[in-house]
């Protein structure tokens, strides 16, 4: 593909800083680019590169200045990289239609409009819409809701009774629905309670590789709009986890536990069961929840702290080494103290 700088400012409502005219056929990092190519800085300590890329034009923000560079000033430039990549790069399935290798059980509508690869199962009752891909591999349970223009790809499983929406994105391994860990008088009986609700993921949600979202054990473990899951994430029974939520991975999430919009959580989260965190908080990774979260707050560590004592406590660790010596040497000038008032009845220094 092929685009001038004026027609790609003018796609992504930029402006040009240099020759407009100038051809540009494909983007590559900033180290790599070279003549013909498109490249991007979207944050500040790549600046330094600016001078050396050989990039025929770069993706920059307000206020950047380049002598002797092509610049296409965006608000933007990680947000406008993406909508270019999309563009220059366009999804290809590489077919289309119903494969007659697919297992479709009666009862099963499809749209014909929808592909369907080989070696995919559809369970009866279950309704795929219009635009929908579903790679090889792939099993549907039965009376499963699937809207439009959806991806499962290879290898995910999604069990009975679930609800999908439109454009949502499942990568392989992915499983929707699996029981939730419910049981009755754990480390004893261990008597299993029957998981009879569902999982529902609204429009737009994109859930990464081997994660799994467990049905509930009544009602609905729901996902709601444009969540967006990393890999090798665990959600259990009845959680909800609120609109434009983002989630990384090695994240475990216990059961009923209630998420609020818009929560960024870093890698290796682990959060207890039944508490509730407010819309917009921030979590650092590899923390430990255990209580509620208010609606804004940011912070880290296990035990969670708000993010200026949690800072504190970081900062005390890389100390430790030398605290304990300073602290030995105490204890170690104590003793002798003690020794000398022992042997002469008083305090001699």
């Amino acid at each position: 593909m092929k685009m001038t700088l004026a027609e790609i400012a003018l796609f992504l409502g930029g402006t040009v800083v240099g020759a407009d005219d100038t051809t540009i056929n494909d983007i590559r990092s900033i180290e790599e680019a070279g003549e013909g190519d498109l490249t991007f800085i979207a944050n500040k300590k790549y600046l330094k590169k600016l001078k050396l890329t050989k990039a025929s034009v770069i993706l920059v923000s307000p206020q950047t200045v380049a002598e002797g560079k092509n610049l296409i000033i965006v608000n933007d430039p990680y947000v406008a990289l993406g909508k270019l990549l999309a563009l220059f790069y366009p999804l290809k399935h590489g077919r289309s239609g119903v494969s007659s290798d697919a297992c479709i059980e009666d009862g099963a509508i499809v749209s014909p409009e929808a592909t369907i690869f080989p070696r995919a199962f559809i369970g009866k009752g279950a309704k795929i819409g219009k635009g929908t891909v579903i790679y090889p591999g792939v099993f549907i349970g039965r009376d499963t809701l699937i809207g439009e223009n959806s991806i499962l790809y290879a290898n995910v499983t999604v069990y009975h009774s679930c609800v999908i929406g439109s454009r949502v994105i499942l990568h392989s391994g992915v499983v929707i629905g699996a029981d939730g860990f419910g049981f009755a008088s754990p480390g004893n009986k261990n008597t299993k309670i029957p998981q009879v609700g569902f999982v529902q993921i609204d429009d737009d949600v994109e859930i990464g590789a081997n994660t799994t979202i467990d049905r509930a054990t009544l009602g609905r473990t729901w996902i709601q709009r444009n969540v967006k899951i990393d890999n090798l994430v665990q959600i259990a029974h009845n959680v909800v986890i609120g609109e434009n939520s983002v989630i990384a991975a090695q994240t475990g999430i216990s059961g009923s536990t209630k998420i609020g919009c818009g929560v960024i959580m870093g890698g290796k989260v682990g959060i207890v069961g039944h508490i509730t965190i407010g819309d917009h908080a921030m979590i650092g990774a590899s923390s430990g929840i255990h209580k509620n979260i208010p609606p804004g707050q940011i912070g880290g560590g296990t035990p969670f702290l708000p993010i200026k004592e949690w800072l504190k406590m970081e900062s005390c660790k890389v100390r430790l080494p030398d605290m304990r010596i300073k602290l030995e040497q105490l204890i170690k000038q104590v003793k002798q103290l003690e020794e000398k008032i022992n042997e002469t009845g008083k305090y001699q220094p």
